[in-house]
């Protein structure tokens, strides 16, 4: 195997990391943001926590998203865990345009990237702490 071959393997297995760890992470997303309604149905949360919510599901969903995507990524695990959390993001944003007749980006919006890219980030730096191997003793 050439070299080059090597690389085009190697971003075709980044890429399907960057694609995997987007959708788990808003599947993770939903299913907080689920558990989040049921506390307020239930009482348990008040109606204003809401963004708060919003926030924390998309950190712990682009952290575990991204903890996938970096484990597919040999090297530059950051930029694979903010991959993550951006396909994430745009996922949220094209289900938001799906679901509504017109794209309004406002403070809500912006809160959303910056968990996304928080969670992203965070699952990169973690997720690329490696033991590092001893090397054996020298004899003389």
């Amino acid at each position: 195997m050439g070299k080059t071959e090597a690389q085009g393997t190697n971003a075709v297995q980044m890429a399907t990391g960057v694609v995997l760890g987007g959708l788990l992470a808003l599947g993770v997303e939903l299913i907080v943001l689920l558990l989040g309604s049921v506390a307020v149905s239930n009482g348990i949360l008040k109606e204003d926590a809401a963004p708060q919510l919003t926030a924390a599901a998309c950190v712990l969903g682009c952290f575990i998203g991204g903890l996938l995507a970096c484990a597919r990524w040999k090297s530059r695990r950051l930029l694979g865990g903010l991959a993550a959390g951006a396909v994430c993001y745009l996922l949220i944003l094209a289900v938001g345009l799906l679901m509504s007749d017109a794209l309004e980006l406002g403070g809500q919006a912006l809160i959303e990237l910056a968990g996304c890219l928080c969670g992203g980030a965070l699952a990169g730096m973690l997720g690329g702490m490696r033991k590092k191997k001893r090397s054996a003793p020298r004899k003389k």
